[in-house]
């Protein structure tokens, strides 16, 4: 399905290089069938076609009516510009697919003719490996062709659900945001591990393998998270210690917060944009 679709990135920030090498690695798409371009980084283009032996290009020079999928990977803040670049470069049938956070299917249609092809979509840094865990919504035009083309794209990068929109904010709030969570807990395991003596290295491998079996626990085992960790936790031992910490110095209302956070930006983001006045 893939292997003859020719694929734009508007954007080339790590978001967008994570799907580009997701892709890329799986082999279902070539590369010289992905072209990229950004708003002025000519040396951030250039370290990608190197890397990825992918097409560079100036949005000028894209041929845009060419393009089967269009991947919008820019900043929430350039998203209002290049929305009105490609609005009359693009028709119905080709697929928009947004991975800008917090912009809205409504939002995006206001810029196109009735019938257009969209898709919001909302993945992580983890595409750069093929383990991202990724949603995305459609909208009222899409069809069945659409979303089979979005899932076989975005299932080279990861696992792909497919959810309402109104659950997309609460979404990023875990998924898309989340790998930073965990990459900030172990910022604290290495620090907390050289103040003891260990190696930042060993620290890292054995703090990582530790996530990492753990998250194996949740997808293999049928128990609920508060029954796998009651099975860890022995009455006054020093599990039951370090949770004890945890809940002093508030770290379930911390996680529950951040998400919470992330989530409530992702609505702001939307609201922002949805406030300005929009020129059809």
């Amino acid at each position: 399905m893939l292997q003859s679709k020719k694929i734009a990135f508007l954007g080339a920030g790590s978001m967008a290089e994570a799907m580009i090498s997701g892709i890329i690695n799986k082999g279902d798409i070539p590369p010289n069938t992905i072209t990229v371009t950004n708003k002025s980084n000519l040396n951030r283009l250039n370290h990608l076609q190197t890397k990825y032996d992918i097409t560079i290009m100036d949005k000028e020079h894209i041929p845009f009516e060419e393009m089967d999928v269009l991947v919008l990977a820019m900043k929430p803040k350039d998203a209002e510009t290049a929305l009105h670049y490609i609005r009359d470069k693009v028709a119905p049938h080709q697929l928009i697919l947004s991975v800008i956070a917090g912009i809205s299917l409504d939002y995006m249609g206001s810029f196109f003719k009735e019938g257009q092809q969209l898709i919001r979509v909302m993945p992580n840094t983890s595409a750069m490996i093929s383990e991202s865990v990724t949603a995305f919504s459609t909208g009222s035009y899409t069809n069945d062709e659409s979303i089979l083309t979005a899932e076989a794209l975005l299932k080279c990068i990861g696992d792909v659900y497919q959810i309402p929109e109104e659950h997309m904010d609460i979404f990023t709030g875990i998924a898309g945001s989340g790998p930073a969570y965990f990459y900030y807990l172990m910022e604290h395991i290495e620090e907390v591990a050289i103040e003891n003596g260990l190696d930042r290295e060993i620290a890292r491998e054995i703090a990582a393998k530790m996530i990492q079996g753990a998250a194996k626990m949740m997808i293999q085992q049928e128990d609920t998270p508060s029954q796998l960790r009651q099975k860890v936790t022995s009455p006054n031992g020093t599990t039951a210690a370090g949770l004890k910490a945890l809940e002093q110095y508030g770290g379930g209302k911390a996680i529950f917060e951040a998400i919470q956070n992330a989530a409530r930006r992702s609505k702001e983001i939307s609201s922002e944009l949805q406030r300005k006045d929009v020129i059809l």
